[in-house]
């Protein structure tokens, strides 16, 4: 009796997508099986448990083996050991680096030492994901901050180039190695409805127009530390309030921009005066480095809440805060237009991502 066999041979390295993600996801391979079985795998594949058993047990080794040269990721195309086609080795890193919204935000802006790693077990508790994702995620939030911290040029582009990452997981990257380095008060209670978004776009008008590197394309760490001189000369904003003459006409012109547009209008003309000293006081305080990691909460509670108390809706918000900011370019004496400009733009912006409804 004779048999005819197709045999092909290849050294490919083969990974399951799907068993990759329950391998990220810190699931056990006995844990892993039970939701592949639930998924109807047994089925699909036409196996026992035993097999589909030895199956995730082999991915998941393949896995670990591979998971050192993905600390590295320019280094995957080069290895010789794992034969992997480049279009899997990109999804692979993706994949690796992607990291949990909800995890991020509980560790935003906090140092990324042994002593927040440690904290990782109630991280776990509170979130629902497992520790050694948790620990997974964190090693990687610390070894990104680690190689860019000290590199030349913008934040994203460093991230991009020395692992490989999409442009949208690298913008997240650069928001979180920038708050860990200027470490932004995001803890507060009043702070805890804002999510990782919030604060990734805010980080990113930050870096965008408030670092050195806004200004200066030839600085060395321009992205990462806000501009000095531009945060001193925010003081000279202090004029717009100071200056009751010019207090008074700033009002004028907004209230007349406004009239018949905003439903608040007699709320935001009695107010007008506290509502300014909020967003100038808060521009001249951010000389000092705790008032600075106070952005946030200084928002929240100056801005924010007293218009939420009387119940501003985002077009309103957004139709004062354009007004309020084109109305001091017609003051003629004031005489910080560039400044106020790029103060304003970042704090609109913020202030709008901010404001939840």
């Amino acid at each position: 009796m004779s048999m005819e066999l197709d045999v092909f041979v290849g050294n490919t390295t083969m990974m399951d997508m799907n068993i990759y993600q329950l391998w990220l996801d810190g699931l056990t391979v006995n844990e892993a099986v039970k939701v592949r079985m639930d998924e109807g795998a047994l089925l699909e594949c036409e196996a026992n448990k035993e097999v589909l058993t030895s199956d995730t047990m082999d991915q998941f080794r393949t896995f670990q083996m591979c998971e050192r040269l993905l600390h590295f990721p320019t280094k995957l195309a080069n290895q010789l050991l794992f034969q992997i086609p480049s279009q899997q080795q990109g999804v692979l890193i993706e994949k690796y680096y992607e990291f949990d919204c909800v995890f991020a935000r509980e560790l935003l802006g906090k140092k990324l030492s042994k002593g927040t790693k440690k904290d990782l077990d109630d991280v776990s508790c509170r979130t629902g994901i497992t520790l050694k994702s948790c620990r997974r995620q964190f090693d990687n939030f610390k070894r990104v901050f680690k190689v860019v911290e000290e590199l030349k040029g913008p934040l994203e582009e460093n991230i991009q180039h020395h692992f490989l990452l999409t442009d949208t997981l690298a913008r997240d990257y650069a928001a979180i190695v920038f708050f860990a380095n200027s470490r932004f008060e995001t803890g507060k209670r009043k702070l805890q409805y804002l999510s990782f978004q919030d604060f990734a776009f805010c980080a990113g008008q930050l870096i965008r127009y408030w670092t050195i590197g806004a200004v200066d394309s030839l600085v060395e760490d321009k992205d990462v530390d806000l501009e000095k001189e531009f945060l001193h000369e925010l003081k000279d904003l202090k004029v717009l309030v100071n200056d009751k003459d010019m207090l008074d006409q700033h009002k004028v012109l907004v209230c007349a921009a406004l009239q018949g547009k905003i439903k608040v209008y007699r709320l935001m003309e009695a107010n007008f005066k506290n509502l300014s000293r909020a967003l100038i006081n808060l521009a001249a305080k951010l000389t000092h480095t705790k008032d600075v990691r106070d952005l946030f909460i200084d928002l929240v509670e100056k801005f924010i809440e007293p218009c939420r108390y009387d119940e501003w809706t985002m077009a309103e918000i957004t139709l004062f805060l354009t007004h309020y900011t084109n109305a001091a370019h017609c003051l003629g004496t004031f005489s910080h237009q560039m400044v106020w400009d790029r103060y304003m733009g970042v704090i609109k912006s913020c202030i709008l991502q901010m404001y939840h409804e």
